[in-house]
């Protein structure tokens, strides 16, 4: 298990090296206002650094894994191979679920065995996977003890990285992705799972878009907009990978990739580049579901994060389509002003 790293630097630090310096008796004294508030932006800075750094643990970690075997064959201890048995394949192919639901948990013990209860009845052949990172109040006892299959990891994976756990162990042909602090109704979800199922359909998004009519809009809902205008799919307004419910096909998870989960826009931007069907499906206002938290918005804020996770989005649609991402320049004749 990697277990992330990462030191904390504040001002207070720099500026007690600064002040030992040659000549440091004629500085101007430095007020405890000012000082305080650089060592609250230095260990801000530095949290998210650790977070950044985390998180890309765990994608590299992911992609190190490569691919599962598919084939019918595997190396036996002598570097030969041998047939797998009949039977057990066989087995393996009868039992495989149709549907697997991946809920990242950290310490949700309050609502998690409701949540994987509505995901049991969403389909009768389905898997639920709980992948519980960081959790110290038994969420994960309480997970398998209400039916579900469990992948634990001691400390914190980063934010959107249980995903890309679950979806790289997932084992269904649709893969419906939810939170472990959100009891949805399961006849609330499978309008994802039916989307597939019987409509074509890749990537059901949920049809949220987030609240616009304000005087001021949040930036993670202009960073929504702003990316779908962007891949040509403005018809899909704010509606994103990046919010609960979901669902995609096995097809979309080979085409986009499990480690691109960990970034809900890049999946996004990938399955629309890619020429995967993206439709939004059904509302769910998980606005009013999500229980705001003041405590960790205070200490680790999250919309600074998901915007810079629309912007890698976009830095990957540039190398793809061009630095004005497929957009023409019309006739600007810019070596005139160089």
């Amino acid at each position: 298990m990697i277990k992330p790293s990462g030191g904390r630097r504040t001002a207070l630090h720099a500026h007690s090296r600064r002040s030992g310096a040659a000549g440091s008796s004629r500085r101007r004294p430095v007020s405890s206002s000012r000082l305080g508030a650089a060592s609250r932006k230095a260990t801000r800075q530095a949290r998210e650094q650790r977070q950044w750094r985390q998180r890309y643990s765990y994608r590299n970690y992911l992609r190190r894994q490569g691919p599962k075997r598919t084939d019918s064959r595997a190396p036996n201890g002598n570097g030969e191979e041998q047939p797998f048995l009949a039977e057990s394949t066989a087995r393996q192919k009868a039992e495989a679920p149709y549907l697997s639901v991946i809920i990242p948990v950290m310490n949700e013990r309050r609502t998690i065995g409701r949540v994987v209860r509505e995901a049991a009845r969403i389909h009768p052949n389905v898997e639920v996977i709980v992948v519980a990172n960081g959790s110290r109040d038994g969420s994960a006892t309480i997970a398998a003890r209400s039916g579900a299959r469990v992948i634990e990891y001691a400390e914190p994976l980063g934010h959107d990285v249980g995903r890309s756990v679950g979806a790289a162990a997932a084992k269904g042909q649709v893969l419906l992705f939810i939170d472990g602090d959100m009891v949805i109704p399961a006849g609330s979800l499978k309008p994802f799972i039916h989307a597939i199922q019987q409509e074509g359909v890749d990537v059901a998004l949920n049809d949220y878009s987030g609240p616009t009519n304000k005087p001021v809009v949040h930036s993670v809902v202009l960073a929504k907009h702003a990316l779908n205008a962007m891949l040509g799919r403005p018809d899909l307004n704010g509606t994103s990978m990046t919010a609960v419910p979901h669902a995609i096909s096995r097809h979309a998870l080979e085409t986009i990739g499990a480690e691109s989960l960990s970034v809900p826009p890049l999946a996004h931007a990938r399955a629309v580049q890619l020429g995967l069907k993206v439709r939004a499906v059904k509302h769910v206002n998980v606005g009013k579901l999500n229980l705001p938290r003041t405590q960790r918005e205070r200490t680790n804020p999250l919309e600074t994060l998901i915007v810079g996770d629309h912007l890698e989005a976009i830095e990957w649609l540039t190398q793809h389509n061009g630095i004005r991402g497929g957009y023409g320049d019309t006739k600007r004749n810019r070596e005139m002003v160089r």
